[in-house]
Formats: structure tokens, sequence, C-alpha cells
């Protein structure tokens, strides 16, 4: 018998506990520092040897083996019959100037309306998700731009939706949500997310228009409008190191708003990263466990700031709110698997990430259809188990391999990782929600 290649042992940040995770027997537990010292060693008691072995803890190599490959091919099982999310992108046209815009060096930013095109998209989605889960986001470039094109744009949309009892969500940066507001419920609407970065002129000077005039006023306007009428609003703020000290100020400012205490508000945080055309000065970003410390750390002094949004810390939310571990992540990366995307020129992409990238495109759905099968194959085979660099990694199974595209665009290859630093995020994860 041996340790679990599987397990994690570490210190709880700030406290004096240590934790144990097994991500693929998904058990846990609180250690003492003399059980762990001993754990971390490689040695055990004889004791203990039986509640070990049981939790997978200790282990036979050969049925370990054995239980990975039945656990990689439910998640494969599962992954396969979830609800694919198709993102529809019909101009990138946009009213904004954000410092961090990744869309920025795309050539075309008209917005026109295309009937044709439009018409192409959903017989696609008919014909090639017939019989799957689905439900479609409108993306941009910004979707709710004022004009005829754009109305018209949406109208189409959500009245073929509609048609095909779909349900639908939109990605807009919320200037002039108020005025779609009604057209939007028309439908099987989930959620229209919206981005603010703070309150007031810290917010408006990372998210201008293109003039530089103010838009935060114009936004809270719109969600204020959207609640009120019953939509879901998803509210995401992206940080950085310029801003992340206004998100105790952005939670205090929704809580007085009446948000968070609607059931139609939620929240998610967002990394500024390094991505595409952005961010030629990235200094001023944090890395992925940058962020999370200084999240930590104003959590610790604003607990308030959870009552806005409860970061997961890897798995550690998760675990704390559901008793429980979550079943292993085999793959992080959702491109062709269970996201795809597509846009106004008739291109089909993988992901968000891709969407619109020269040189990403995976075939067209429109004025004919094509596919690259090899490309896609290649997209669709990549996880934990594809990936060389994840094969000896003892998270690898709450990690999943990261995002396929950041690896491509790192890497240069798809079959790359694009690792996250689970041993921290646990440790601060125990930590804050753990009560240690």
């Amino acid at each position: 018998m041996t340790f679990s290649r599987h397990n994690l042992i570490s210190r709880v940040r700030d406290g004096e506990g240590y934790f144990i995770v097994n991500f693929l027997s998904r058990e846990a537990d609180l250690l003492p520092a003399d059980m762990a010292e001993r754990f971390l060693s490689g040695r055990h008691l004889p004791e203990e040897e039986a509640e070990l072995v049981e939790k997978g803890y200790l282990v036979d190599e050969a049925e370990e083996t054995a239980r990975f490959r039945k656990a990689y091919l439910d998640f494969v099982d599962e992954r396969d019959k979830s609800e694919k999310q198709l993102f529809y992108v019909a101009s990138y046209a946009c009213n904004f100037a954000c410092s961090y815009c990744y869309q920025e060096g795309y050539p075309d930013h008209d917005f026109a309306y295309r009937p044709e095109v439009i018409d192409a998209f959903l017989s696609y989605v008919d014909a090639e998700f017939a019989g799957v889960r689905k439900y479609v986001t409108i993306f941009g470039g910004e979707p709710l731009l004022p004009g005829e094109a754009p109305r018209k744009t949406l109208e189409h949309l959500v009245d073929g939706l509609t048609a095909r009892k779909l349900g639908y969500a939109v990605v807009t940066n919320g200037y002039n949500l108020d005025s779609y507001v009604e057209l939007l419920g028309r439908g099987n609407l989930r959620e229209v997310q919206v981005t603010l970065d703070g309150v007031g002129a810290a917010h408006d000077a990372r998210r201008p228009l293109r003039g530089g005039q103010a838009t935060f006023d114009r936004i809270v306007a719109g969600v204020d409008a959207a609640l009120a009428v019953g939509l879901t609003v998803n509210l995401r703020m992206v940080l950085d190191k310029d801003n992340i000290d206004e998100l105790p100020r952005l939670a205090a400012f929704s809580a007085a708003r009446g948000w968070t205490s609607n059931k139609n508000f939620k929240t998610q945080l967002g990394r500024n990263y390094e991505l595409h055309y952005c961010q030629a000065d990235q200094s001023r970003l944090f890395d992925r466990v940058g962020l999370y410390e200084a999240i930590y750390a104003l959590a610790r002094e604003r607990p308030e700031i959870l009552g806005f949004h409860r970061p997961a810390f890897s798995i550690s939310r998760f675990l704390f709110d559901n008793g429980e571990m979550p079943t292993p992540l085999f793959d992080a990366c959702p491109a062709t698997k269970s996201e795809w995307a597509f846009d106004y020129t008739g291109n089909i992409y993988s992901c968000t990430a891709t969407v619109g990238k020269p040189g990403e495109e995976l075939g067209t759905f429109h004025p004919s259809i094509t596919r690259k099968e090899e490309l896609i194959e290649e997209w669709e085979d990549r996880d934990v188990t594809s990936i060389p660099e994840c094969a000896s990694c003892a998270v690898r199974l709450a990690c999943g391999g990261g995002c396929g595209s950041v690896a491509k665009n790192a890497a240069g290859r798809i079959h790359a990782p694009d690792c996250r630093p689970i041993k921290s995020l646990l440790e601060m994860g125990v930590s804050l929600y753990g009560g240690q």
C-alpha cells in the first residue's frame, strides 16, 4: 500500500492546522500537525491504516488506476450529456473604450443587420445540436447598441430562439440596457451579464465611452431597470491591481442599492489577464494566485464583501457549502465540448476566448458548412489525460488542465497545461470558509 498520488496535504493559511484532500476518492479532512508531518514523509501508524484505506488516502496502485479509469469514463459520459453553451457574435462593434479590451485589434467594427447569417446560424444549431440540451449567449462587441440594426438583430435572434423554445443569455456593457429591457423579457432569458469595475469615477476610468464620457450611472440605471421587471442580472467585476480596492466599495454600493438582497442578482469576479491584443503593459495584472491572495486579505479585513461574492478558491467553497468534494475534474476547458462560438462572418470557433481571432477558425456555417475536423478533434481530445505535463500532477483533478486557449497562446500548442495554483487556493479557502 502507498499514499495516493491524488493526495494533497498542506497547512491552512494563517492557522495552526493542516488539511488533506484526495481529488479522486473525494475525501477531505483536517489533520493535526503530527499526523500531517507523518503523511508528508510517507509514514502512517498501524492503527490509522484502515481509515486511510477506506478514504482512499492509502491505496493499492493497481486498484487506484482502475478507479481513475472509471472516474474518467464517468466524467466523459456526463460531459457529453451536459448542456451546451453556444455563443453568437452579431458584430464586434462597441461603444466603449475599455482599458483592457482584448478585441481592440479586431479589424471590423461595423454593425449591420444580417438576417441571412442569423438564419444560417439557427439552422446550423438545429442540425448540429439536434437532441442536445443547449442555450445561446448573445455576445459581442456590444450587442445592445442603439440604432435599427442592433435592435432588429436582437429581435431576430430572440424570435428565432423563442420559436425553438431555447433559452438565451446576453453579455452587455450595460450602457443601453434600460432601453432593451422590454425586448429581452420577451423570450426565455436566463440572465444579462453586466460589468462594473468599481463605483463612480473608478469604473469610468476603466470603462468609458469611446469619446471618454462616463458610463457608471447609465449602467446602474440599466441594472435597476432589469431587476425591476424580474430579469436576472449577473454582475461581473474585472479585477487587477488598479481597482482591487474597489471591491469593498462595489460590495457596499450593491448592498445599499438593494441588489444583493434581490433573488435575481448574482455576481462573478474576473481576472484582467494577458489575452490576444490587450495588455502590452502587464505590470498592472495579477497572476491567479496574486489575485486570490488580494481577495483573501480583503475578505479577512472586510468580511462583508462575501455578501457580495464568495470566491471559489478552487474547490473550497463547494466543499464547505455542500459538505462533500466535487467530482473529479478531468477537463476545465469547455471548448468544442460544452461550448462553441459563432460570429457574423459565418465562422465557427472553439469558445469565447478564440472567437473572432484570425487563425482560430474551426470551420464555417455560412455561406456553406465546412469543418476542420482534425483541428476540432484536437480540441475535443484535450484533457488531463492528453497533456503530458499533467500526468504526474497531484492536483490535476482539481485543475483540469486549465484553459486551452491560454495554454495555446503561451506554449504554442493546445495540449499544453494552463496550471492553476490549487494548493495555495485551498490553503486560503479552507481558512476563509472553514473558520480555521
